[in-house]
């Protein structure tokens, strides 16, 4: 790595998941339909919740927040990517890049700590159904939303600054889809062991901290689902519950995968898949999940359109 191979970068290429044409197109099309249902299922599950009295409850008051997120990471990421997919030219401004990195990384980590919360919202719901809309009070669910967002906010910063630091790179191409972290410290010329170790130091301690909680949120709550003498009672819990752990699994093992590993700052062809995973398919996944699995849902979404039918009905 010689020193006259390094300069300052006003710009980076981004290479994409694929140079081939064909499946560039292919790729294009599946990424447009998977973001179309994305939008369409997290804005209107927030809608549903908004608009559906029986809703106006902590746990979807939690929800609507992750759809918010969900959608938020995702139009961070695929809009770009589908451009870059169907251009020639796959630049992306130094600032842009910046700024993508600390929207993208503050999302992840508000949804870390969002899923976090909900089990914990979980865990009072079950545990303690008596005082669970007391303890779980507005002004506490404001607190803890408030500090899903300011634990992501908090960690974004502190890798942005870092990056800013890196005065130079030995090229402008980053190998991934977009300006994640790891790959672009593989580029830096200068020394970026600090910022590799706080990496995997923060996305370890997230995911320890949340894991944690999770954990022992759902120990309690199965303890408390196999005491439960009514069948019908039990089967209702681990219903509600099963939505919760389904996104939980699919989210937390791919950032496992990706961040919380020693020696991950190289973009492999593996890393660039799970990326996708995470990035665009759970965002479309969670609605999906949380709808199809829950009645409430359903039956909310079902009078919603059915009021909107009835009224285009009337003024048509």
């Amino acid at each position: 790595m010689g020193k006259e191979n390094c300069t300052t970068m006003t710009e980076f290429i981004l290479l994409g998941l694929t140079d081939a044409l064909e499946l560039r197109v292919f790729f294009s099309l599946l990424l447009l339909l998977i973001y179309g249902v994305t939008v369409l299922g997290n804005l209107g599950m927030i809608v549903v919740i908004r608009v559906s009295p029986r809703l106006h409850t902590p746990m979807y008051f939690f929800l609507s927040h992750l759809s918010f997120v969900d959608f938020c990471y995702s139009t961070i990421i695929v809009p770009k990517m589908l451009a870059n997919s169907l251009n020639e030219d796959k630049a992306i401004s130094f600032l842009r890049c910046m700024v993508q990195f600390f929207l993208f990384c503050a999302c992840v980590v508000t949804e870390v700590f969002l899923l976090a919360v909900m089990a914990y919202d979980r865990f009072l719901a079950i545990c303690s159904p008596l005082l669970y809309m007391v303890s779980m009070s507005q002004k506490l669910r404001m607190v803890l939303v408030s500090g899903c967002y300011l634990c992501g906010i908090v960690c974004s910063l502190i890798h942005l600054c870092l990056a800013l630091e890196i005065p130079s790179y030995r090229s402008n191409v980053i190998d991934h889809f977009f300006c994640d972290l790891p790959p672009l410290l593989s580029l830096a010329c200068s020394d970026v062991s600090m910022n590799e170790l706080l990496l995997y130091i923060v996305a370890t301690s997230n995911e320890v901290i949340t894991i944690v909680i999770i954990l022992t949120s759902y120990m309690f709550i199965v303890i408390t689902i196999l005491r439960m003498r009514s069948a019908e009672g039990r089967r209702k819990a681990f219903s509600t519950c099963a939505s919760h752990l389904t996104a939980i699994v699919v989210f937390h093992g791919t950032i496992l995968f990706i961040y919380c590993r020693p020696g991950s700052g190289n973009s492999t062809e593996t890393d660039k898949v799970a990326s996708v995973f995470y990035t665009v398919v759970i965002p479309m996944l969670n609605p999906l999940i949380y709808s199809l699995r829950n009645k409430d849902v359903k039956e909310a979404l079902r009078k919603v359109v059915g009021s909107r039918a009835f009224s285009w009905r009337i003024f048509s």
